[in-house]
């Protein structure tokens, strides 16, 4: 009679390490409404470019322009977006700034946040034309 027990406990070790070798965090990613029903690595509309959240990050990417390149853009809002989950999540915002003379343009920026670990960075910042 041939004994499955030998077979069970290299599977039963292997299935332990493959537990243990799977990092863990102290802080769960959270779900926001911005990342809801979103399919890793693709790309999803954001439904509400008002929300105060989106509106934050706007404002971040026109503020993290401007130091960046000494400008003096003003941000307005935010006209069209999308989210990708990535590492965290990547926000591309279509918004509208204006210039130190008063004339409004259109820029697209690329945020990649990470909110369980306070993380934003602007990773592109062009003007669209018209």
């Amino acid at each position: 009679m041939i004994t499955m027990m030998p077979l069970m406990r290299p599977v039963s070790l292997l299935l332990v390490l493959l537990f243990l070798a799977v990092p863990t965090t102290a802080h769960p990613i959270p779900v926001t409404s911005a990342s809801r029903k979103i399919g890793i690595g693709g790309w999803a509309p954001i439904k509400d470019v008002e929300d105060s959240h989106v509106r934050e990050l706007g404002d971040f990417a026109v503020e993290e322009h401007n130091r960046r390149e000494h400008g003096e853009l003003t941000f307005d809002k935010v006209v069209t977006g999308e989210t990708q989950v990535v590492a965290g999540i990547n926000y591309r915002l279509v918004l509208r700034a204006r210039d130190g003379g008063g004339s409004a343009a259109d820029y697209q920026a690329v945020v990649w946040e990470k909110v369980w670990i306070n993380f934003r960075q602007l990773t592109s910042f062009v003007h669209i034309e018209s």
